[in-house]
């Protein structure tokens, strides 16, 4: 690729804000001590990818890039490879893909962090491209990007709440044994855990004291990361937790979600705890855990809502309305960009506090799409209560400027609001993940809008996942309705996420 130290340069990677950015970073690696620097990206899950680097060499990343093995958009949650990286094609088709080639990772200095529980240790994500400089096909945080460029060329920008409920667990093992230990396609069995509190007491101020521990550390170390969480609650479930977090541009608030989830995770493995963002562990008691993502978008100039209604006794302005229409009329096909994992489809019950079909509503909690507006308001917005809280946040987020979109420019209608959501004859979200993937398939928007070789990739990958877990339930004998939480699901699952 010639010269690395000219690879930003040369192929034009960064805007002047970003360059000025990078000076300030270096200037932070000095005053601030920093000793080594963690140069992360994610996966396709939306999991935090790292290698550590010296400052010097993270100093010539901030010229050349850092390179990186593909291998981690490859391999899925268990270690199997997906595809036949050693052939031509690399298993795709695609020649630049053959041998599992060296992918180059490009420092985004707006989101350089210092680790509070590692003050010499610098944190920052990176955006992943061929040694061509051409943007790596399959990188979630580039095809968000694409999506928000949609919105730039109309002036509009989307602004994200993250609603994330997770559940806070005590470790009741202490180190890791061989029955732990996996190999590629088999995960190893999961820790075990214990919850700190007892559960189904909504809100409770006791229960919330028993785990304030933790969550306290928790808060002083967002604060220093700038991560912008409001608040904890006592959730439903025994030791489930929901942080809300002030809205944000769509992108920071998708990188905020991959810090929050990793920084979470590791904080508390350090107190002797276990974060866990799968939708619903094998435990007792244990209630499905969701994503709620509220979203408005507004004008790049002057920053009004365009979803903010005019009219007395409206909810919506008409184009926010447009803008509902799509993502219902596409809510099916993206299912599965918000719910990736088997186990999400557990959530999906009447009566549950997540839907199960298609319906939207003026602030009810029952409703697939829940609206939150009035005339004038700024905060006029749409909550999609979709997501569970292993999503990618990068293609949750892009699977709704798509839908939104496409609402808009198609005037599509949503019909009137649902008061009786569990009983209204809408269609009834998937109940499977290869049903979801077949949905997602069927739909040629996000074929367009994401490209066919993400979308046969993405289904590839998924696949391989689903088809692990039928063939558990056929050599186990099980019941493929049962609702009951597997073993595979819980080793797959509990500790990855």
């Amino acid at each position: 690729m010639g010269d690395p130290a000219e690879f930003i340069e040369k192929h034009g990677l960064w805007a002047d804000d970003q360059r000025r950015q990078a000076r300030e970073v270096m200037a932070r690696l000095d005053s601030d001590g920093i000793r080594l620097v963690r140069v992360a990206w994610t996966d396709p899950h939306g999991a935090s990818r790292v290698k550590m680097v010296t400052t010097q060499a993270f100093k010539a990343a901030l010229s050349g890039g850092y390179n990186i093995n593909v291998a981690t958009a490859m391999l899925d949650g268990s270690g199997a490879r997906i595809f036949s990286s050693f052939t031509r094609g690399g298993g795709m088709g695609l020649e630049e893909m053959t041998g599992s080639p060296n992918l180059v990772i490009v420092p985004d200095p707006a989101t350089f962090r210092v680790l509070p529980w590692e003050p010499d240790v610098g944190w920052i994500l990176c955006d992943d491209y061929f040694s061509s400089g051409q943007p790596f096909y399959f990188s979630p945080r580039h095809l968000l990007r694409n999506q928000l460029q949609r919105l730039r060329e109309r002036s509009l920008r989307l602004v994200v709440g993250l609603e994330v409920e997770w559940y806070l667990l005590r470790l009741s093992e202490e180190r890791l044994a061989d029955q732990h230990i996996g190999a590629p396609g088999i995960k190893g069995r999961a820790l075990r855990a214990h919850p700190v509190e007892a559960g189904y007491s909504l809100h409770s101020e006791t229960g919330l004291d028993l785990m304030h521990g933790p969550l306290s550390e928790l808060a002083r170390a967002y604060q220093k990361l700038d991560l912008p969480v409001r608040s904890f609650e006592n959730e439903w479930g025994p030791g489930q937790v929901e942080c809300t977090f002030a809205p944000a541009e769509a992108l920071q608030a998708a990188d905020n979600m991959v810090l929050f989830r990793t920084a979470t995770r590791q904080l508390c493995r350090r107190m002797g705890y276990l974060a866990s963002f799968m939708c619903r562990p094998k435990l007792k008691g244990a209630y499905p855990s969701g994503w709620h993502l509220h979203q408005s978008v507004v004008e790049t100039s002057g920053g009004a809502n365009i979803f903010t209604p005019s009219n007395p006794g409206e909810s919506l302005s008409p184009v926010g309305k447009a803008y509902l229409g799509g993502l219902l009329q596409h809510a099916l096909a993206a299912a599965v960009l918000a719910n990736p994992t088997v186990n999400a489809y557990r959530r999906f019950r009447a009566n549950s506090l997540a839907p199960d079909r298609l319906a939207w509503g003026i602030d009810h909690r029952g409703v697939l799409l829940r609206v939150l507006g009035e005339v004038g308001s700024p905060a006029t917005r749409i909550e999609n209560r979709i997501g569970e809280p292993a999503a990618n946040p990068y293609l949750y987020i892009a699977s709704q400027i798509i839908s939104g979109l496409d609402g808009i420019d198609n005037a599509r209608d949503p019909g009137a609001p649902d008061t009786d959501p569990y009983s209204a004859g809408g269609s009834r979200l998937p109940n499977r993940l290869l049903v979801a993937l077949e949905m997602l398939e069927q739909d040629p928007l996000f074929r367009r809008e994401l490209g066919d070789r993400f979308i046969d990739y993405y289904l590839a990958f998924k696949r391989v996942e689903a088809g692990r877990f039928t063939r558990y339930v056929n050599n186990n004998n099980l019941d493929p309705s049962n609702d009951e939480v597997t073993d595979w699901e819980q080793d797959e699952y509990f500790d990855f996420f």
